[in-house]
C-alpha cells in the first residue's frame, strides 16, 4: 500500500480509495495528512509535526494500522532520507524519496523499491552527482 493511513480519523482503506483524484490538496483533513504527516521515533501515538502541518505518529500507530487493515508494510514518500530509503518501526514502515541531491541542497540519495512475485522487496540507489568544480575564468591580465 502506498502513500497510506497518516491521519487519526482514517478507519478503512475505502477512505483512502474514494478520495477524488486529481484535487487540489486542502490545508487540513485526510489528503493533507497522507502527504504531510512523518514518523518519528520520539512518539508514542501522535504528535506535532515540525512542518507545522499534520501529524507525527510512532512505531505503535503504524503497528495498530497494520494489524487492524491486515498488511505487512506502509511504503510512504513526500519525505527527504539520506539514503533513498528509511526503514521505522522494525521494517513495518519504509520512507522512500526517489530524488537524488534534492533541490541541490541535501546531498542525499535517492531510491526506487521493487516487489517481485514473491512480495519480497528490493531497492535500487540513486547515488546524487558528484559535484563538478565550477571553472573560473578570468578576464584580468
Amino acid at each position: 500500500m502506498y502513500a497510506w493511513w497518516s491521519f487519526p480519523d482514517l478507519n478503512n482503506l475505502d477512505q483512502i480509495r474514494n478520495l477524488t483524484r486529481p484535487t487540489a490538496v486542502p490545508d487540513a483533513g485526510l489528503l493533507c495528512d497522507l502527504l504531510w504527516s512523518d514518523p518519528s521515533r520520539d512518539v508514542k501515538g501522535w504528535g506535532m509535526n515540525d512542518r507545522g502541518v499534520s501529524y507525527t505518529f510512532g512505531p505503535d500507530k503504524v503497528a495498530e494500522f497494520l494489524e487492524k487493515q491486515d498488511l505487512d508494510l506502509v511504503c510512504r514518500a513526500h519525505q527527504v532520507v539520506e539514503d533513498g530509503y528509511e526503514f521505522f518501526a522494525d521494517r513495518k514502515l519504509v520512507t522512500i524519496f526517489s530524488a537524488p541531491n534534492y533541490c541541490g541542497e541535501f546531498d542525499n540519495a535517492g531510491a526506487m523499491m521493487s516487489v517481485d512475485e514473491n512480495l519480497m522487496c528490493s531497492f535500487q540507489i540513486l547515488k546524487p552527482a558528484e559535484k563538478k568544480a565550477k571553472l573560473m575564468i578570468s578576464n584580468k591580465i
